[in-house]
């Protein structure tokens, strides 16, 4: 995950990034929707706004939406994004 700050009252964007070595094109467009998704539902938890630009790894493939939500937060929380307060990762 790489992130760039923006100012405030911007609004929070994300960009995903899949490659052919996640699979055939149904196993990216899933991984592109569950990154998306995860970032929906997390990203009024942001401390700051930010562009958010996540790089879908193999290792994604198979995953449940909670594993990835839950890596995804973590993310966020390793990276100083979540606001304080905002439950677990």
């Amino acid at each position: 995950m790489n992130w760039f700050a923006l100012p405030p009252g911007e609004t929070s964007r994300v960009g995903v990034i899949t490659t052919r070595r996640l699979g055939n094109a149904p196993a990216r467009s899933r991984a592109r929707r569950l990154l998306r998704e995860a970032f929906r539902t997390r990203q009024h938890t942001l401390a700051r706004p930010a562009d958010v630009v996540l790089v879908a790894r193999p290792s994604l493939t198979g995953l449940a939406f909670q594993h990835v939500d839950r890596d995804f937060a973590a993310a966020l929380k390793k990276a100083g994004l979540l606001r304080e307060g905002t439950g677990q990762p």
